[in-house]
């Protein structure tokens, strides 16, 4: 048993502690863990180089007054974040295919329009920010800097292949790098923690400059391409087999989100507590670009200050510019059913339409039938056209009623059990690689272990 458990990869190993924390065998913060990844994700669309612009220009120029835009849109992001991700989790679909569904031709076509030019600027931005990053640090040409990070960012994407774990696990990483880049910037620089909590709290515009900024910050914070995203991303990353196993997942969801949400909305707090206490000062209250912001720092707070900043702008560019680049391909491929290559949305620096490509139903690395495990996030695997919320559920059921789950009460965990029994049955049947030599021939072996097991029951 555990030599079988130990060849599982990390994707294998989250979708069996996220079933058996839907069915009530983990409690307290193991039963959150396997679900901690969609809203992570999503929240690098908060801390990405647009924010820092925004929130440098407005600590800066405005002192502590902006605080409460930024909590009241960090705010909205957590609403509409998690409305994105019970939407996946329920219907078993994302936001862009359930507008092609129930939306007129035409006005799909212009809603994809809309929300690829909208990636693309994103994108665009947050490509820019890494690059900027690294050509500060390194004092490399920004030409030169922008290669490195597509590099980099493409390096990112292609985790995908082992699974939806692996990427999350990054990118959280990368965010855990942003947020304790700017806890060390406090210490530096410590704001006025009383002015701030009371900004936090009164509204207060300063002018129509202020207005403008304040809808910049909104506009910085809310971002729709994460809301396509995170729909995508927890469509059917871990199944619930019945209601109270739904209403269970959508409880964790809520809860990551809110923590997730939560650390995006303090780093944005910090930024512009941090913009308010170092350059609010009467000399440097015009400071709105990130490269002033960094050539700034360095005679106020000294060189090391200056790089921790860098480094939370690269750690930055580079999480969202991927998170873009994910967003890009769930808006494209929801609405229009069209995929393209990773390495040409890559190079083109964000999530470009052109070179579509027809998404064929059904042509998957994986065997196919009813209980195989996609082993990416859904948007990411190709879909058959009845894959539906409802198809789901009947495959559940199915599952239920096979050898393997009937052998453990119906409880076996779906994803990745349910798929090594379809793949052997597939194998037999006469697929070109045989389950001896096929990349599942892991899952058929825990398949077997836990058909003549009493652990899951």
């Amino acid at each position: 048993m555990t030599a079988l458990l130990g060849q599982a990869t990390l994707t294998d190993r989250a979708i069996l502690a996220g079933s058996e924390a839907l069915a009530g065998r983990r409690r307290g913060l193991r039963s959150l863990l396997p679900f901690a990844g969609p809203a992570v994700i999503a929240s690098v669309a908060y801390m990405d180089p647009g924010n820092f612009a925004t929130n440098i220009q407005a600590g800066a120029k405005y002192n502590y007054n902006l605080l409460w835009v930024v909590v009241v849109a960090n705010i909205i992001a957590m609403i509409f974040q998690a409305l994105s991700a019970k939407l996946g989790i329920v219907t078993g679909r994302n936001l862009a295919e359930l507008c092609r569904e129930q939306f007129p031709r035409p006005m799909v076509w212009g809603m994809w329009v809309g929300s690829e030019i909208g990636a693309m600027a994103t994108d665009l931005a947050e490509f820019l920010g890494g690059a900027i990053g690294l050509s500060l640090l390194l004092g490399m040409p920004l030409l030169l800097g922008m290669v490195i990070t597509g590099i980099a960012t493409y390096a990112i994407l292609t985790l995908q292949r082992g699974g939806f774990r692996p990427i999350e696990l990054l990118i959280g990483g990368l965010v855990g790098v942003i947020g304790a880049s700017y806890l060390v910037e406090l210490f530096i620089a410590p704001p006025d923690w009383s002015a701030a909590a009371f900004h936090s709290v009164v509204p207060r515009l300063d002018g129509g400059a202020a207005v403008l900024l304040a809808v910049g910050i909104v506009g910085a914070t809310v971002m729709p391409h994460a809301i396509f995203l995170h729909s995508g991303l927890t469509q059917d990353r871990v199944l619930a087999r019945t209601d109270s196993e739904r209403k269970r997942l959508l409880q964790f969801s809520n809860r990551e989100v809110m923590l997730a949400l939560g650390l995006a909305g303090l780093v944005n707090i910090a930024m512009v507590a941090m913009a308010a206490s170092v350059f609010h000062d009467g000399v440097h209250d015009d400071v709105a670009q990130i490269d002033t912001a960094y050539r700034t720092l360095i005679p106020v707070l000294g060189s090391g200050a200056a790089g921790v900043f860098l480094v939370s702008l690269i750690a930055s560019g580079l999480s969202s510019s991927a998170v873009g680049t994910m967003a890009g391909q769930v808006i494209m491929q929801g609405f229009v059913g069209f995929r393209i290559p990773l390495w040409l949305r890559r190079s083109g620096a964000g999530s470009q339409p052109g070179r579509a490509e027809p998404h064929p139903a059904g042509a998957d690395d994986r065997p196919a039938g009813p209980d195989a495990t996609p082993r990416n996030h859904g948007f990411l695997r190709k879909r058959t056209p009845n894959d539906g919320g409802g198809n789901r559920r009947r495959c559940h059921r199915t599952h239920a009623q096979s050898p393997v789950g009937a052998a453990n009460g119906g409880r076996t965990p779906a994803r990745v059990m349910a798929h090594a029994a379809s793949a052997c049955r597939s194998s037999h049947a006469g697929l070109a690689t045989p389950c001896s030599k096929s990349r599942w021939a892991r899952s058929c072996a825990m398949a077997s272990w836990i058909a003549s097991s009493k652990s899951w029951s």
